[in-house]
């Protein structure tokens, strides 16, 4: 019998290639997102990981149709979607880490049951902007710091039960409608800008000069995430790229989590 995967945001980008390269591997493929639509081979279900009531259902409708649930990558999130904080809607603010944070605790929450019952393991899609803070985007950087406290801190209690979690943390990808669903374009933001355009201009000048350094496609990270899932003992996090690797050292004497996973499972025992 196939093992059974859940990808949450599974409508473009890293989520869609997932998908079908876990498909293509022999995954039985679990594909949520907002508004389905066919994939072929993919069983396909509506999802919104900030409704509660999605999230109950989809989990458990995976869990009776197809008799376990053996991973969850938790992958859904949407761009920053809001300027600095001083002229931040907090409204807007707090929408934006409903989704990136929140969204990851919900569908892990659901699917932890699961998981125990299959020794299985929870992958959540991080950044390097959850290591490293990225001017102009507080609320993302905030959502992704807290998805790396999080699962950082849930590591060695699952793995006490038998359930893995790996952050794989890319850097900027490219071919992608996830900047693009955010509906923020450079002359949006710099007409917006008020005080702070003198300093948003030239980061939008590097923004565009740089074509975002490291930047890799959707498929490379995703073959990134199908060899973390069939890792029989993958670290913590999985850094996608040497540039990744480098840009998260500056800040990180452990990059791959190994020895903090270590120290912290040393204080279940």
């Amino acid at each position: 019998m196939s093992k059974v995967l859940l990808v949450t945001g599974a409508s473009t980008g890293i989520g869609l290639e997932t998908a079908k390269a876990a498909a293509a591997a022999g995954w039985s493929v679990v594909a949520g997102m907002r508004k389905p639509f066919d994939l072929p081979g993919i069983d396909v279900r509506p999802l919104d990981v900030t409704d509660p009531d999605s999230v109950a259902a989809c989990v458990a409708g995976v869990a009776a149709d197809h008799g376990r649930l053996d991973a969850l990558v938790n992958n859904a999130g949407v761009g920053n979607t809001v300027p600095t904080i001083e002229q931040a809607d907090l409204a807007a603010f707090r929408a934006n880490i409903e989704v990136n944070f929140f969204g990851v605790v919900a569908m892990t929450k659901a699917a932890l049951p699961h998981l125990r019952a299959a020794g299985g393991r929870v992958l959540t899609v991080g950044s390097t902007r959850g290591l490293v803070g990225q001017p102009f985007n507080e609320a993302y950087c905030a959502a992704k710091f807290a998805v790396e406290g999080f699962m950082e801190a849930l590591a060695p209690v699952a793995r006490g039960l038998g359930v893995t979690v790996v952050l794989v943390e890319p850097g900027p990808v490219l071919q992608t409608a996830f900047a693009a669903n955010t509906g923020v374009t450079r002359e949006s933001l710099l007409a917006s800008a008020g005080p702070y355009e003198p300093v948003l201009r030239p980061y939008l000048d590097w923004v565009a000069r740089t074509a975002w350094p490291g930047a890799q496609p959707a498929a490379e990270i995703a073959a990134i995430i199908l060899a973390a899932l069939a890792d029989p003992d993958p670290p913590l996090r999985v850094l996608t790229s040497d540039w990744a690797r480098e840009f998260a050292a500056v800040k990180l004497a452990d990059p791959d989590g190994t020895e903090i996973r270590r120290r912290a499972s040393s204080w279940l025992v």
